[in-house]
């Protein structure tokens, strides 16, 4: 009897261990290729890749009626989890256009983060993205200003203006500029395009990202 329960101690230990070492959103890429396990991936999808603002982007494809979405998104991910899940990110689809949205966490979760810092992360995805992609159009959704963030606009406003001054030189690729769709006409930050967060979007947020989505996408 002592024997079993040494035994089932031993075995309950090892599984809370194995456990508690999977990284973060480790669940999130599961529940994808169980996804594309069950339902065979598109060709020539619009794949988007990102952090929460895809994540509860759930009805993307009614805002996009016509083109068929492949939705990405998982939890509040910053660059450096793109980069370590690219691999899983990238290499089961086959799309026509790949467009990225996230950085802004990075930001949060280190609030004396370099905006260089940022740039050369997306440069790393975006290079990831490129070996596995040569000619695949590829588009990087300007950090929005979230109003709970407002402390860290500045790295961002230096981040945007950095990835689109790189993006502005690469073939196949284009910087989508959200930031002036969601001000005012004083040119503040539209607050009633947020949540009661002040950070995720409305569907009146999502609604404008669409009219500025729209002329990009193949």
């Amino acid at each position: 009897m002592k024997k079993m329960l040494s035994a089932f101690l031993l075995l309950t230990f090892a599984l809370f261990f194995s456990q508690e070492k999977k990284p973060m959103y480790w669940q999130d890429i599961q529940n994808f290729k169980k996804l594309d396990q069950e339902n065979q991936p598109p060709k020539d999808a619009i794949l988007l890749i990102g952090s929460s603002s895809f994540t509860k982007w759930t009805d993307v494809a009614s805002y996009f009626p016509d083109k068929t979405i492949i939705n990405r998104g998982f939890g509040g991910s910053r660059l450096t989890d793109l980069n370590d899940y690219a691999t899983d990110l990238l290499n089961p689809y086959q799309p026509k256009q790949i467009i990225v949205y996230c950085g802004e966490n990075d930001f949060a979760d280190n609030k004396d983060l370099k905006a260089q810092v940022v740039v050369d992360r997306f440069k790393a995805f975006y290079k990831k993205i490129r070996a596995r992609f040569p000619k695949t159009e590829v588009d990087y959704i300007s950090i929005k200003y979230s109003p709970s963030r407002e402390n860290l606009w500045p790295q961002m406003k230096e981040a945007n203006k950095k990835i689109a001054a790189f993006m502005k030189k690469e073939p196949h690729a284009e910087f989508i500029d959200i930031t002036k769709v969601m001000q005012d006409a004083s040119g503040n930050v539209r607050k009633d395009l947020f949540v009661e967060d002040m950070l995720h979007m409305t569907p009146e947020g999502y609604r404008l990202w669409t009219s500025v989505m729209k002329p990009y996408m193949k």
